[in-house]
């Protein structure tokens, strides 16, 4: 009941497709109705949970396919293809993004296991992306944090609150353990995609990237591909072109776009990019343009 309760109150917040800030820091409600092909995008750190319909998310070839059973959990900045396929007038999508907060969860991890809370950080294969099931303790922390949108005053005086615990939620759950390998304080692949992720402008190397986590490049190079399931020479272009991308297909010109993303080369620029996408920039801005919906 309480997702259709969740899902009552973004159809009332949300006449129209698209997304809506709910008035806490990285919280927003979101609704489709049409279907939209994969395409390419970057997850910052975050929750995307579905009360309704269902949506799907690549990450380097493997497919993540998820609805109201399954929340999908990124910890790190990851360049993906996101789509709506399956949406439709009669099979809407409503859901809620929450942006991770690296300080809080951090925070809270610690202040578990000073408790005695430990979890294992054994995560198998899950890398990059995990489809966590919901459980009773993040479905009644959303939906109170959800509910907060009804009153200015209750958001303000509780939002911080009610966001610490779907965090606290999220720890506990079962993509727990998989989050905290990216948000534990000794976990330098983590804060070697955040680095890179800030900074897509700047020319950077793999051997810059290994020395700022300490490792050799060799042992970086093993790590990195093990977190993300990418090399840190196609992670970082992958970035690059995917923030290109939807650069480009909210307006931005093909050539402030190759800017923005740090490639002095407009000719290595279009090849790269036609070898990803298979269409040159000019006609990807010709052909897409951001679909609403595409979180």
């Amino acid at each position: 009941m309480s997702k259709n309760t969740i899902r009552q109150i973004i159809e009332t917040r949300m006449p129209r497709d698209g997304m809506i800030q709910t008035g806490i820091k990285g919280v927003q409600l979101f609704r489709a109705t049409e279907a939209v092909p994969c395409a390419p995008a970057v997850y910052e750190p975050c929750v995307i949970a579905i009360v309704s319909g269902g949506k799907e998310t690549v990450l380097d070839g493997q497919r993540y396919v998820y609805d109201s059973s399954e929340y999908l959990c990124c910890p790190m900045s990851m360049p993906v293809e996101a789509g709506t396929p399956t949406v439709s007038p009669e099979n809407p999508l409503y859901g809620v993004y929450i942006a991770l907060d690296q300080r809080l969860m951090t925070e809270l991890a610690i202040e578990m296991e000073a408790t005695g809370s430990r979890m294992s950080t054994t995560e198998g294969s899950a890398r990059g992306i995990r489809l966590a099931r919901w459980d009773d303790g993040f479905l009644d922390a959303l939906l109170r944090l959800v509910r907060l949108g009804d009153s200015p005053t209750d958001t303000a005086v509780l939002g911080d609150a009610r966001l610490r615990e779907l965090h606290y939620a999220i720890l506990k759950g079962e993509a727990g353990p998989f989050a905290r390998q990216a948000f534990g304080p000794g976990n330098a692949i983590a804060r070697s995609i955040a680095h890179v992720s800030s900074r897509l402008d700047e020319q950077v190397s793999i051997d810059d990237m290994a020395n700022r986590a300490g490792m050799s490049r060799a042992v970086f190079h093993r790590k990195f591909k093990q977190a993300t399931t990418m090399s840190p020479i196609q992670f970082v272009k992958s970035m690059r072109l995917n923030n290109a991308a939807m650069k480009i297909a909210g307006g931005m010109t093909v050539s402030e776009a190759a800017m923005d993303v740090g490639y002095v080369s407009a000719s290595q620029f279009s090849r790269e990019f036609k070898r990803m996408y298979g269409l040159s920039p000019r006609q990807w801005s010709d052909r897409h343009q951001l679909p609403a919906g595409l979180v």
